[in-house]
């Protein structure tokens, strides 16, 4: 290629850009240059604005806002590939270091619970258990067992004939047949209408009152796959409230201390709510990858990471970061308890 063709397919790629891009007042490929901030209009000395603190120079391209883009998410990674491993291996470092200041090296607690808040329910839309009727495999295996248990059934009806003819008991035989009815019935509800339908069929009738509960419950019992749907929902919405949920249950571990305040309290809380969601998403793609077994490994590792945080965030003793975690576990299913009564309660009302 001569320097001649090469020079009209630069000229040629100018135009293509200028076509796709047309120029916007910025000069040296999209970089502005200010006397005065373009977002307070403060005087600037220096690279950034003294008073609200946006950078003196800004991008007005597709190639600075990609610029922009991937220097962001390279900044979090970063901040990341610090904070994981200490959220992981040292919790209460990681959390002792930014209560008293350690900030820009780490994401702030309440960044990472959200995004893994969000990140796991992601993984749960793609990965999770599918608890209604549409999962093929599921609907298989229960039409598998309907077939099992209507051959039961079959048997059981006709040693039931069997004894009534030759004048013996059947009582025990009719208790064994109403429960394989009973059981076929609530599987076939299950392949045709989903788990949570089969749920409330169970559940004892009751009949419209003036208490909001009873007319929550029966609004739930006639449509229970909005009732799941709701409660997804809320606990994506509301998931921040484990955060207050959680914060005086740490309280009562240090009572009346002059050394841990309700600031400490909340972090602590927040990195550890962000670790156990990360465990969740894990322990959800490890199954999703048939390792079941190593799945359910993860029951064991929530106390071990309490014990841990307790221990180095606080300057506890063994002993003492011991009992502290035997309550804190205690704490967690009780602040877990709450919340699920708060989604119901979110759900039923709406």
């Amino acid at each position: 290629m001569t320097d001649l063709e090469s020079s009209g397919d630069a000229a040629t790629g100018a135009v293509v850009a200028r076509a796709v891009e047309p120029g916007a007042g910025e000069v040296d490929d999209g970089h502005t240059h200010e006397s005065h901030c373009l977002n307070c209009d403060a005087e600037l000395v220096g690279d950034f604005c003294h008073e609200c603190g946006q950078r003196a120079h800004v991008h007005r391209s597709l190639k600075g806002f990609f610029h922009d883009l991937m220097h962001g998410a390279l900044h979090f990674e970063g901040k990341i590939w610090r904070t994981l491993p200490k959220l992981v291996g040292n919790p209460g470092d990681l959390t002792r270091r930014y209560i008293d200041g350690e900030r820009a090296r780490f994401i702030s607690p309440i960044a990472l619970f959200l995004f893994s808040v969000f990140l796991m329910f992601a993984v749960l839309s793609l990965a999770g258990p599918t608890l209604n009727s549409s999962n093929a495999e599921m609907r298989a295996g229960i039409s598998e067992q309907v077939a099992q248990d209507k051959a039961e059934l079959a048997r059981l009806e006709a040693d039931r004939a069997r004894a009534a003819a030759a004048g013996t008991s059947t009582a025990a035989l009719d208790n064994e047949i109403r429960e394989t009815r009973e059981e076929v019935e609530m599987l076939e509800l299950m392949r045709d209408r989903g788990i949570s339908s089969a749920a409330f069929s169970r559940a004892p009738n009751i009949e419209p009152g003036n208490s909001w509960l009873e007319n929550a419950y029966l609004k739930a019992k006639q449509n229970p796959d909005l009732l799941i749907y709701k409660l997804k929902t809320n606990a994506y919405k509301f998931s921040w409230a484990l955060i207050p949920l959680s914060v005086p249950f740490m309280w009562l571990l240090f009572p009346f201390s002059r050394r841990f305040r309700l600031y400490d309290h909340t972090v602590f809380v927040t990195y550890s709510l962000s670790f156990m969601t990360l465990l969740i998403i894990t322990a959800l793609l490890v199954g999703a990858a048939g390792l079941g077994t190593i799945a359910s490994l993860a029951f064991v590792v929530p106390p071990i990471h309490m014990y841990l945080q307790l221990k180095g965030t606080y300057g506890l003793s063994r002993l003492g970061a011991l009992w502290r975690t035997l309550l804190l576990v205690t704490f967690a299913f009780m602040a877990m308890t709450f919340f699920a009564l708060l989604l119901l309660t979110l759900g039923a009302l709406d």
